[in-house]
């Protein structure tokens, strides 16, 4: 990073100030907020293809879903037990809340505008129509009535509500009608009609109709009703004799953080199981209604329901528009970023005996740029090399179809003594888990499911093998998870050695995670929660004495999250000793950057892309004697004091050089889409120089011969 440079060594006047003063802390809540901005940014980029554009409005949603089961829930909760403790920022629960809001709203506002404005219109130009009921022939209504009779009303429930039928309940994220009937006699009536999820969301018509059909054939042209409207549109085939006198949809969310009580929990996986089943009955935290809906609708939905009007959410256009994916999903490529197969590294293509490749020498991928095919071959050769005793791996998303565990399986049933640490917890992922742990146990792997109060999120896989001399260990350690289909769409890195100091390590960290070792010094890596905090803030007051005696510190943090206190003041001292810090925060970040005398040497920047920057990369410019980690680690008190992580040294000096030089150095670099934090928590598109290069990171980063057709220079 540079030939160190004498410095004045002084420091800044600010060093006094109290560091826990919560005007130097950005809010977490509102800090995740202004992340699923900057994603809805990238819907609103110009530069960005059509139907990516499509794709991040669904991310965002998706996001926003989550992020009120999760973050606003457990608001709610610290509302409902009177808790009054501030958060870092000064910020009490009802503080928050009315925050969130007030940032929520119009940027749901202007999700739905750039839908209706900017992308749909332009899907029309692309022969893409997503038509309501007044752009529909006759015809065409005649077969989608005949579609309705025959695929979508034997599947329907309308439920009642009057005083022999109780308020029907309404299931997490579900998609409801809620209708006003009223009877020959005059009387009116409330009613609750769910939009299936077994159904398509949006229907295509060139299934149904045949002008449709031949349209699509001969002219591309698909179009699309929304099932909803569908229903909504034949309410007289669910209420006969009735008049139907409004009908609007309307949608729920509810608390999904299930709390395991897993000192009273005698089996964790049926504890899971159950939790599961119970996530649809969870408190609702949001309430979202179509713009259009009537006041008496809304009066019944919050009285009945027991919410507060604070959580009603008015959308100007349709409910749940992740489901819209399905139209990312056509095979129309010159509407989306453009294609690009992943590489296998070299030292693989010349030999195929993947053990005595990595014998030779440490080998580091990058993912999505490098395939993940290398650590699927890795556990697969291993599950039938006969030398081969022992595959030992931590599981905590891999997916559905998964090579990796169905190669576990294979190991086991070739008779290698094979051990698991699936994490049931990961949250959204515990039914895959359980399904996994189960296939897994059931061929006689020996599965465990972690520590008591900790979630292992660590990435770590261990291959032992008798080789002439003696028992040799093979190592994969990663940043992201060992799922072959998200390794596509994520920056992570994945490092694979048989380093001997290494291997002890994961070793030891294996009887750690399934016996009772206590096992607190290591060689290499670090772990969480026994000594990853205390390394971290000794690493950055080495850099402190190191600038303090010749200048030039520097620290070159890359993460997911940001959102530690004490690292973050630890951070802030380095600054106010003078010491460069360079921030890349793909999300959460609650550190305020360039504040006087406390923060103004370092800089925070987040780059959302094509692809979802996953890694996490810890440097240290220790006075030339330079040091890379990476891991599974943000800087959050979840991952330094709750679960069980891992950060692993890259030593090999060109694979630390290509770190340094070609990897963080790029991200430094980035002048198309990164964008700069500004010390009041907002961001702005980092601006280039009037002559100099446009430089997109995750472009660069790709395999050359891929870069000029992703368009580098926009």
């Amino acid at each position: 990073m540079g030939t160190p440079e004498k410095s004045d060594n002084k420091i800044k006047k600010g060093s006094d100030i109290n560091l826990k003063d919560p005007s130097l802390y950005i809010n977490r809540e509102l800090g995740w907020l202004e992340f699923n901005r900057r994603v809805l940014d990238e819907a609103l980029d110009k530069t960005t293809p059509l139907l990516e554009k499509l794709k991040f409005l669904c991310i965002f949603n998706s996001n926003l879903d989550e992020f009120f089961m999760i973050r606003v829930a457990g608001i709610y909760d610290q509302i409902a037990a009177r808790v009054f403790e501030a958060s870092p920022d000064g910020k009490l629960p009802e503080d928050q809340l009315v925050g969130i809001h007030k940032l929520a709203r119009p940027l749901v506002a202007e999700q739905m505008r750039c839908l209706r404005e900017d992308i749909l219109p332009e899907l029309e130009k692309e022969k893409i129509h997503l038509l309501n009921y007044s752009q529909l022939t006759e015809e065409i209504i005649v077969d989608i009535k005949h579609y309705f009779d025959k695929e979508i009303f034997p599947v329907l429930t309308p439920l009642a509500f009057d005083p022999g039928h109780p308020f029907p309940y309404i299931s997490n994220l579900s998609i409801n009608l809620a209708v006003i009937i009223r009877s020959p006699e005059g009387e009116e009536h409330f009613s609750r009609v769910k939009i299936p999820n077994i159904l398509p969301r949006i229907i295509r018509l060139d299934t149904i109709n045949e002008k449709c059909k031949m349209e699509f054939q001969r002219y591309g042209i698909v179009k699309y009703v929304f099932l909803g409207e569908i229903i909504s549109k034949n309410l007289d085939a669910l209420f006969p004799e009735m008049e139907i006198i409004e009908s609007h949809l309307f949608r729920v969310t509810r608390d999904t953080d299930v709390e395991i009580q897993e000192d009273e929990a005698s089996d964790l996986l049926i504890t899971i199981e159950e939790g599961l089943r119970q996530l649809r009955f969870g408190s609702i935290v949001r309430l979202e209604v179509e713009s259009r809906m009537s006041k008496k609708i809304k009066e019944t939905l919050l009285e009945n329901m027991e919410i507060s009007e604070e959580t009603i959410y008015e959308i100007d256009g349709p409910l749940g528009i992740q489901d819209l994916m399905i139209i990312y999903n056509l095979p129309l490529q010159h509407l989306k970023d453009s294609s690009f197969h992943q590489t296998i590294p070299q030292v693989f293509e010349e030999n195929d005996d993947i053990f005595s490749v990595i014998k030779k020498k440490d080998v580091l991928l990058h993912h999505p740029y490098d395939s993940f095919s290398p650590v699927v071959d890795f556990i697969r050769k291993a599950a039938h090399d006969p030398n081969v005793l022992t595959i030992k791996q931590t599981l905590y998303r891999v997916g559905k179809n998964s090579p990796i565990v169905q190669a576990l399986i294979q190991a086991a049933e070739n008779g290698k003594q094979v051990a698991v640490l699936v994490e049931l917890k990961a949250r959204f992922d515990e039914e895959n888990n359980i399904i996994w742990a189960r296939a897994l146990e059931r061929v006689g792997v020996h599965v465990v499911y972690g520590l008591m109060g900790l979630k292992t999120h660590a990435k770590a896989a261990l291959v032992v093998r008798r080789e002439a001399d003696g028992l040799k260990r093979y190592i994969h350690l990663g940043t992201g998870n060992y799922n072959a289909t998200t390794t596509k769409l994520y920056t992570d890195f994945g490092l694979m050695t048989c380093r001997e100091d290494i291997g002890a390590d994961v070793s030891d960290l294996f009887n750690f995670l399934t016996g009772y070792s206590r096992q607190k010094n290591f060689r290499k890596v670090i772990i969480a929660p026994t000594n990853m905090r205390k390394f971290l803030v000794e690493k950055i007051e080495r850099e402190i004495n190191v600038h303090r005696k010749n200048g030039n510190g520097l620290l070159i943090f890359k993460m997911n999250a940001l959102v530690d206190p004490e690292m973050i003041r630890a951070l802030y001292k380095a600054s106010q000793a003078g010491v460069t810090v360079k921030l890349i925060v793909r999300g959460i970040c609650c550190l305020k950057p360039g504040v006087p005398g406390v923060s103004e040497n370092i800089t925070v920047i987040s780059i959302v892309g094509r692809f979802l920057e996953h890694s996490r990369i810890y440097y240290f410019r220790n006075f030339g004697d330079e040091e890379v980690y990476m891991g599974s680690a943000d800087l959050m008190q979840r991952n330094l004091d709750r679960r069980v992580e891992l950060l692993f040294p890259v030593e090999e000096p060109s694979l630390k050089d290509h770190v340094i030089h070609d990897v963080l150095e790029t991200y430094l670099k980035d002048n198309v889409k990164a964008r700069i934090m500004k010390s009041d928590g907002s961001y702005s598109l980092v601006k280039p120089d009037a002559d100099s290069k446009k430089i997109s990171s995750q472009i660069v980063l790709l395999p050359k011969k891929y870069q000029k057709a992703a368009k580098l220079v926009k």
